[in-house]
């Protein structure tokens, strides 16, 4: 249990860890080269630690040289054998892009995790790549995990999917349509959510020297018999994790700013300060720095389909403003690392806010939050989101404080030291 102490913080700037997103993605895609990467900047988080494991099972050679960097030997696009049940927690990012580096080889893994992970979708990437040829089950009876995959089919073409409950499938697919013969041809059937995070996907391939590309709204394609090129990489600062900062300045009244920070970024969850500034914060955009202060916040009507991480902070800053704010197009919060929907609007109730909420909706009607001890469903969101009004109200205690370690584990450190 962590208590929260209130305290007047000044206007200051922090510098946040490597993007988790960015971090799984660049070393899935220097595993997938031949020859050796260097990444700067890796998020050295429990999530990121669960995609290392596995990719070195998948035969990639991953040594941290000194502080400096993290040094990837990969496999060339062609996994080894692994006997052992490959186990990734309760990071739903490791299970759904490793799925697709798992069906580059030639023999059966099985992809695993604790409880949570046992619960979470899997079954629309799994048909995909069924439709490939490519032998997968899963042992969920809802099609959720473990999942069992076996290769060997590296004909590709074209393919339906379903990414209504995560934009993981297609990143998936995507990095591995390199290595099919006649690549792969991708048709959604309706519009991705998380859509951002697509083109992440797509910018982090082009670095490694990949194209893919998309031709229509939902329709993806990826040319065959391409070849990963090993280099040089920096990752850049996690945005999801700046919001929390950036919400802070705006509870406050202070301007938080975060370093090195580009306005032109790829990470969806950069659209944060504009919905702060529908809520009435000043944004301070300079070379490599964005800052947000608060003033007097409103309430406001908002579609956060695309930057889903981004909720939890949004709906704490949303207790605080004046009228009711409306989070809508959220349905996929509920497979998360818990239902957040539920988790925020129990815990915002328990701090005598008003909340309603439906099968994709939140609303919050702002007031006078008080203190509580909030549970944090093992969810890191959940526990930094809410860690946000302990600093100006009396009373704020958060269990499970360890939890964000799956994507921030120096949080509190930042945290105390406002």
């Amino acid at each position: 249990m962590k208590k929260i102490i209130p305290k007047k913080i000044k206007d200051q700037k922090v510098v946040i860890p490597g993007s988790k997103s960015i971090s799984h993605r660049m070393l899935i895609c220097a595993s997938l080269c031949s020859g050796i990467s260097k990444i700067e900047n890796l998020l050295e988080s429990e999530d990121i630690k669960w995609t290392i494991n596995a990719l070195t099972c998948f035969g990639a050679k991953i040594d941290k040289i000194h502080n400096l960097y993290f040094r990837v030997n990969g496999f060339g696009g062609i996994p080894k054998p692994c006997e052992k049940k490959i186990y990734l927690g309760n990071s739903g990012t490791s299970m759904r892009l490793l799925a697709g580096i798992a069906a580059l080889g030639n023999s059966e893994y099985i992809l695993t995790g604790d409880e949570r992970m046992h619960e979470r979708p899997m079954i629309e990437l799994l048909n995909t790549l069924m439709l490939l040829g490519i032998r997968t089950s899963a042992q969920g009876s809802k099609g959720t995990p473990p999942v069992h995959i076996c290769g060997g089919n590296r004909q590709g073409g074209a393919v339906a999917l379903d990414c209504s409950k995560s934009s993981q499938y297609l990143s998936s697919l995507l990095m591995i349509g390199a290595f099919m013969t006649k690549g792969l041809d991708i048709s959604l059937d309706g519009p991705s959510v998380s859509s951002p995070y697509i083109d992440l996907t797509i910018d982090i391939m082009k670095k490694y020297g990949v194209d893919a590309h998309r031709t229509h709204s939902t329709l993806y394609k990826v040319p065959g018999q391409q070849s990963y090129c090993p280099g040089e990489f920096f990752v850049e600062p996690d945005l999801s994790n700046a919001g929390y900062f950036w919400a802070i300045g705006a509870i406050t009244g202070r301007m938080v700013s975060v370093k090195n920070i580009s306005k032109n970024s790829l990470q969806g969850d950069l659209k944060q300060i504009r919905i702060l500034e529908q809520m009435g914060c000043l944004i301070k955009t300079e070379e490599n720095e964005i800052g947000v202060c608060g003033s007097e916040l409103i309430g406001i009507d908002v579609d956060m389909s695309d930057t889903p991480d981004a909720v939890p902070a949004i709906a704490v800053v949303a207790s605080f403003a004046k009228g009711t704010t409306r989070i809508h197009n959220i349905k996929h919060l509920r497979e998360k690392e818990c239902d957040r929907i539920d988790a925020v609007s129990s815990q915002l109730l328990k701090m005598g806010i008003s909340v309603r909420q439906g099968d994709d909706f939140l609303e919050i009607t702002g007031g006078l939050p008080k203190g509580a001890t909030i549970e944090t469903f093992n969810d890191h969101r959940i526990a930094m989101a809410f860690s946000m009004p302990g600093l100006i109200i009396p009373g704020v205690e958060i269990e499970n404080e360890t939890c964000v370690e799956k994507s921030f584990p120096n949080y509190w450190e930042i945290f105390e030291a406002l």
